[in-house]
């Protein structure tokens, strides 16, 4: 007797749909940027203060749409918000590369930012609803892994495209993000599903006696995110991380060459560096904090990011650009990976993008104002980066005490359900967490 053909679960699909429109959204909306910019500079005659700007600018976009990006796919559906989202970044990423002027420049990044926010806060949010909560955080994390592939790639890839066409290979290389992201964008329209039950599942490590939940048009209890202490603390929290490793990957590349004599291909096989030791950390802190608990893995986190910052800036030395650079890459994307597991954990999967997106505003406003200082200080200290990245590790230590501010994590179940979708079903929100 022939057994059954094993099938996958489409959770599995939505994941990996995930990974790619994280690819595009963070891996090349914005971090592309880094491997870019010293040529960006040269061929726009930018100083490190109106580049912080315009790196500013694209986070200005993504904090316009970080909150009621989340929002508008709890109440119109992920799936068409972030296909739209991304297809946006990939217009902004297409303006960026036909620039003439810093002020077209960053209005190209801002629109990239828009799309961004519109597409990457929501499809961490997404895993809310596919993954049972025992399983949220590793799946955020395997989410988050889509920008390590794209440090991976664009690392040694980008100064051969940057090296073929010497005065426009930023450019050349806009526009090759762009067409990607345009095609994620149209993959995430097509294999992307609002919620297990448009396939009659259950979420990924249900357990047999859960009913299938149906999703219903009922009224979002808005409320719920906004009134949470937890949430705000939470979003504090977020905020150091936004301001500190935004100014540690805006500035990589640049740094390495300025201040430790690097190449331009040299720099890029670092960033690739970084890259493959990313890999797998949003996988391995999200799981983790799903046994630890979010508090103690954001903690140690933290921890390693200060260490990264501080070996970069106080040890400008190919090994301490090493070290510093693997230790971040250990830990790179792991806090939005904690976060967005968390905010499934406090208010449930119908409202974890919203809850999601209200983090990330304050998330944005740290991100949005770290380049900007960055450059000011860079340019003080006659084009050194050294004392930016010192600021960095000082704000990521301000994250780690900041996180002895939330409460331990509660594993119990809660007496009190509390109504979020259709009428006829109910999903457990944590009171005592709000």
């Amino acid at each position: 007797m022939s057994s059954p053909p094993l099938r996958i679960h489409y959770g599995w699909i939505v994941l990996v749909v995930g990974m790619l429109i994280t690819f595009g959204a963070l891996g090349l909306a914005r971090f592309g940027y880094t491997v870019v910019l010293p040529a960006m500079q040269a061929g726009l005659g930018m100083q490190n203060t109106q580049a912080g700007a315009v790196a500013t600018a694209n986070l200005a976009g993504y904090l316009a749409l970080a909150l009621i990006g989340g929002a508008l796919a709890s109440h119109f559906g992920p799936r068409r918000v972030i296909s739209l989202g991304l297809a946006v970044a990939g217009l902004g990423m297409l303006i960026t590369g036909l620039s003439n002027s810093v002020t077209v420049a960053a209005f190209g990044r801002f629109l990239t930012g828009v799309g961004s926010g519109a597409s990457n806060v929501p499809v961490v949010g997404l895993m809310a609803a596919w993954f049972a909560p025992k399983r949220r955080g590793m799946a955020s994390g395997i989410v988050v892994a889509g920008s390590s592939v794209a440090l991976i790639l664009i690392g040694p890839l980008s100064p051969q495209v940057l090296n073929a066409f010497p005065q426009n290979g930023w450019r050349a290389c806009w526009f090759i993000f762009s067409a990607i992201t345009v095609l994620f964008a149209t993959v995430g329209w097509l294999l992307l599903r609002d919620h297990p039950s448009e396939k009659g599942l259950k979420p990924v490590g249900s357990r047999p006696a859960d009913a299938i939940l149906i999703v219903g048009p009922a009224k979002l209890e808005w409320a719920t995110v906004y009134r949470s202490s937890r949430m705000w603390r939470l979003g504090i929290v977020y905020m150091a991380n936004g301001f500190s490793y935004i100014i540690y990957m805006t500035f990589f590349t640049k740094a390495l060459m300025v201040d430790g004599g690097y190449s331009a291909q040299a720099a890029g096989n670092m960033f690739m560096l970084m890259g493959w030791f990313s890999l797998f950390c949003g996988i391995i802190w999200g799981t983790l904090s799903d046994v630890i608990g979010r508090k103690h893995a954001l903690l140690i986190v933290y921890l390693f990011h200060t260490a990264a910052f501080s070996l970069f800036a106080l040890y400008p030395t190919p090994l301490g650009f090493t070290l510093s650079a693997i230790l971040f890459g250990l830990t790179a994307w792991s806090i939005p990976a904690i976060m967005g597991a968390a905010c499934g954990d406090i208010l449930g999967a119908r409202l974890a993008p919203a809850g999601l997106g209200f983090i990330t505003l304050l998330f944005g406003i740290g991100q949005a104002t770290g380049p900007s200082v960055a450059g000011a200080v860079a340019d003080r200290a006659q084009g050194s980066l050294l004392p930016a990245m010192l600021l960095a590790a000082v704000l990521a230590l301000v994250g780690a005490a900041g996180t002895l501010c939330l409460p331990t994590d509660r594993r119990t179940q809660p007496a009190h359900r509390k109504r979020l979708d259709h009428p006829s079903k109910r999903e457990a929100v944590d009171e005592s967490v709000l």
